[in-house]
């Protein structure tokens, strides 16, 4: 008896059926080659990090452990939080398990209480404090309260933003919280104080900390001067343990009018608690490049500071991250770690992986941030173009990047990312970044900071 025949029309069914799924996997197969192979040069070497456990039920934090016995405080304020902080709650802050809010106004963003971190402040100073205006009006009207200049942002100078409204009022936020924290969660061996522009790579920083005696004072951040004084950069992230924050509380309290007359005299809220610190006896651990004071696409992975080189150094921080940066840090952080489960997450693989991504040899309506003016270095050869711009940055030996924009022809021997700038035009001399890779350390060990 004949084998019965499939009809013609069947078969054709499951051969588009079997050729669909062919090319899918070669396509999955050949994106997975690229993102692990993409330029011989770069440097895969990988280091694991023991106890890969989740804290949460989250697949996406599969990868993380050891939070229990952290307190993450998101300092923000009315005029930022509803922009700022639900793409915080809904990537870096869903590994955490233990975390407050804290601002100058009470109210629910995206499912979370935002509470009031001034709360604790003297009656007198919130009434004849002119930096508390905003607060009284946010107090006594909520929102509505608001008005046109308490939305006005400015550049961050020397000083800070002091026409800004929001940013006055936050430094009164610093030395409050201290005693806020030790509220929500008094057995916390860790307290990670960020802001709504920061990016943490969380398991990088349990990494870091699991070094570290938390029975033991320590004051953790990056260092910023003012005068004479170093102090830890609030944006950044400040890390304080338990017995550190002990000490802040107990100083606060045996000097309350004090510590409100320092702050008050002050224009940085992290300044004032960083000499409560120093005099509490508790110095700062200087944590950069660790914790980093700038987005992921200005930093400079290359730069040299304070004898350290960032390259073979875990990533903990991030700051001025936008909610763009943040949500595209996280996606690639889960990329990452898809691949590369139990390796840390150094400088060298953001820069290899993220960063390199946009390093062409010209974008136009971008930004590096290129910074060495050429007019004033060559003057009477100045160039007029972006393309004479980049035939000066090529004749330069030490040159990497250029930018043409109106401020005229900036050249660097650094390399970053950069960001879009309408009226910029940017570029990469790339052989001389792709010679900078090839003789890079090879990281064969893994930096921390612990003393």
């Amino acid at each position: 008896m004949p084998s019965p025949r499939l009809p013609r029309r069947c078969i054709r069914y499951w051969i588009s059926v079997a050729l669909t799924a062919i090319g899918i996997f070669v396509v999955y197969f050949l994106n997975f080659v690229d993102w692990a192979n993409r330029n011989d040069d770069l440097d895969t070497t990988d280091w694991g990090i023991e106890g890969v456990a989740s804290d949460s039920g989250d697949a996406d934090c599969a990868h993380l452990h050891g939070m229990d016995k952290i307190l993450v405080i998101l300092k923000t304020g009315a005029t930022e939080a509803l922009q700022k902080v639900p793409v915080q709650i809904e990537t870096t802050l869903r590994c955490v398990p233990h975390y407050v809010v804290l601002s100058d106004y009470e109210e629910d963003i995206a499912g979370v209480l935002a509470r009031d971190s001034l709360s604790t402040v003297s009656e007198e100073t919130r009434r004849t404090n002119p930096d508390f205006g905003i607060y009284n009006r946010l107090r006594v009207s909520g929102r509505e309260g608001l008005t046109a200049s308490d939305w006005a942002d400015e550049e961050n100078g020397p000083y800070g933003k002091p026409g800004n409204p929001g940013w006055k009022l936050d430094k009164w936020k610093f030395v409050p919280m201290i005693d806020e924290a030790l509220l929500v969660k008094p057995d916390a061996e860790w307290y990670i104080f960020i802001e709504a522009d920061s990016y943490v790579v969380w398991r990088n920083m349990v990494d870091w900390l699991s070094r570290l005696n938390p029975g033991k004072p320590h004051y953790l951040g990056a260092p910023m001067k003012m005068g004479s004084e170093v102090f830890g950069y609030g944006g950044a992230g400040i890390i304080l343990s338990n017995a550190a924050m002990l000490l802040v509380s107990r100083y606060r309290a045996e000097n309350f009018t004090d510590v409100e007359r320092m702050t008050a005299d002050d224009w940085a809220g992290d300044h004032v608690l960083g000499l409560i610190l120093k005099d509490s006896g508790v110095p700062l651990v200087w944590s950069w490049p660790l914790l980093v004071p700038s987005r992921v696409w200005e930093f400079e992975y290359f730069s040299k500071e304070n004898d350290r080189n960032p390259w073979c150094y875990p990533v903990a921080s991030y700051h001025h991250m936008s909610p763009q940066d943040i949500q595209d840090m996280w996606l690639f952080e889960k990329q990452w770690l898809k691949f590369k489960r139990d390796s840390v997450l150094l400088h060298r693989d953001v820069f290899q992986w993220h960063v390199y991504d946009v390093i062409t040899s010209k974008k136009d309506d971008w930004d590096n941030f290129s910074s060495d003016n050429e007019s004033e270095r060559n003057a009477g050869d100045s160039p007029t173009t972006a393309g004479e711009c980049a035939r000066k940055c090529s004749l330069l030996t030490d040159c990497l990047q250029f930018s043409f924009s109106e401020k005229g022809c900036l050249t660097s021997m650094k390399v970053a990312g950069g960001v879009h700038r309408p009226g910029y035009s940017s570029g990469w001399i790339t052989m001389r970044i792709k010679a900078l890779l090839k003789n890079a350390r090879k990281c064969s060990n893994v930096q921390y900071i612990t003393a």
